[in-house]
């Protein structure tokens, strides 16, 4: 995949898990990346990993404030902002009775509400660079409805929606907006709630819920942060350049339908 030359990002949710490993994915290909989470120092640490070309910025993706501040602040640094991924995310396991007004709140909040705040907050630059880039992390909660996760399905759902939205309101000024939706991954902090949620559930140990879980994918494995960063870095492409408002579902064939086992 070729990334185009001196790339201009802005992460967010750039401290850890999806979003760490795209900072050092587009960081060799490259871009000069700004690492935005509201865990600032954990922010610091991934611009420290990455060097020259990194900038890190403490900031709540719930706060027009602070996403108006790190866009800026990207501006000021790097000469400019064309690529913008929203990797910040929180996730809530419960059920439906159990589900608080704020449990519900904070979710939407960070995960759509975030979201537009950011792509709102970056749209000018990526309309005046020429070669703007969005990429949504969404979640194939974000295609079809699962028990004991309504805030964070809805925002998912939501996602996809806003991500089609923006899609079509800026393609006129060459900018494409794209989401990748992937199944749990159990390496990141998300994936090892639902692991220890789902072994909470089982009994089991969390290699015996590993091992349950990827034999229902007809791939037959668990997804990998690799596989999300590829999708990212490829809809980021120059490759991709005529793609615009694409869901791309990284999950093995999970939402096929197909019988594990059976071929």
């Amino acid at each position: 995949m070729r990334i185009a030359e001196h790339r201009k990002a802005l992460i967010t949710g750039g401290g850890s898990g999806f979003g760490r490993l795209i900072a050092h994915r587009l960081h060799a290909a490259g871009a000069s990346v700004t690492v935005v989470d509201i865990d600032a120092e954990g922010a610091r640490k991934v611009a420290g990993e990455l060097g020259d070309r990194a900038l890190a910025v403490g900031a709540d993706v719930r706060s027009p404030d602070d996403m108006a501040r790190a866009v800026h602040e990207t501006g000021e640094a790097f000469g400019g902002l064309d690529t913008l991924v929203v990797s910040a995310g929180v996730f809530h396991i419960g059920s439906l009775e159990s589900t608080g007004e704020l449990d519900w709140d904070r979710t939407l909040d960070v995960n759509l509400k975030g979201a537009f705040l950011a792509v709102r907050a970056a749209a000018g630059p990526l309309r005046s660079s020429g070669r703007g880039r969005i990429v949504t992390i969404g979640s194939d909660c974000g295609r079809r409805g699962f028990a004991r996760q309504v805030p964070y399905t809805a925002s998912k759902f939501g996602l996809i929606g806003l991500t089609e939205s923006v899609a079509a309101e800026l393609a006129p000024d060459g900018v494409t907006a794209n989401c990748v939706c992937p199944v749990g991954v159990p390496t990141t902090g998300m994936g090892q709630e639902v692991l220890d949620w789902k072994v909470r559930r089982a009994g089991a140990t969390p290699e015996e819920v590993m091992r349950a879980t990827a034999a229902t994918n007809p791939l037959g494995r668990n997804a990998s942060e690799d596989d999300v960063a590829d999708a990212v870095l490829f809809l980021l492409s120059e490759q991709a350049g005529f793609l615009t408002g694409v869901t791309l579902d990284v999950d093995g064939g999970a939402s096929l339908g197909a019988v594990p086992g059976v071929r």
